[in-house]
């Protein structure tokens, strides 16, 4: 990965308005400011809106964490986002029960077999959604039935919120935490 594209900005090199954002994000669940809002600091006034669609999504979504952790893992394999993945793998695999397997087969870009219908739902829903703009009717009918109407406005706004996001840090080239090894293969398209 190429040199950051946006400066990390410290606090005294941030505008008031860049602080003040700043600070709401590290007193939120995030607990401070990393990743992509790194780059989004920039434009305060982009980076709270996002913050406050992304919170509502990562910790108050109606759906399960697993299947918001499931979501986000196949838009961050659809871009090769790695940051995206580096941080969601690893909050799947300490906070939720989602299968080791599933995590693995997404990042290899396989469709992961041994799925309950939920985990088939969100899966399908997400890919469909990112290659079509819009589930066919069987997917669409599948998470309303196992999400209800909320669940599935939920995944649509994990699915665009987290393709923003992703967008954002490959576009903005942030470093992985502590010099990690990228985490996802390419993968043919």
């Amino acid at each position: 990965m190429s040199e950051a594209r946006f400066p990390i900005l410290k606090p005294e090199e941030r505008t008031a308005r860049q602080n003040e954002v700043a600070a709401m994000i590290a007193e939120g669940p995030r607990g401070g400011i990393r990743g992509p809002f790194l780059a989004l600091i920039h434009q305060p006034e982009l980076a709270d809106r996002l913050q406050r669609v992304g919170e509502h999504l990562r910790y108050g979504s109606v759906l399960p964490k697993a299947m918001t952790e499931l979501a986000v893992l196949t838009v961050a394999r659809r871009w090769s986002c790695q940051y995206e993945w580096f941080a969601h793998a690893r909050i799947a695999r300490t906070t939720t029960d989602l299968p080791e397997a599933i995590i693995v087969a997404i990042s290899e870009g396989k469709v992961p077999t041994g799925m309950t219908d939920e985990q088939e739902t969100v899966y399908h829903f997400v890919k469909e959604t990112l290659a079509n703009g819009s589930p066919a009717d069987a997917i669409y009918d599948r998470a309303v039935k196992h999400f209800g109407h909320a669940g599935v406005l939920d995944l649509i706004g994990l699915t665009g919120y987290y393709s923003t996001i992703a967008m954002v840090l490959n576009t903005s080239r942030i470093p992985l935490p502590d010099g990690a090894t990228p985490p996802l293969a390419p993968i043919a398209r």
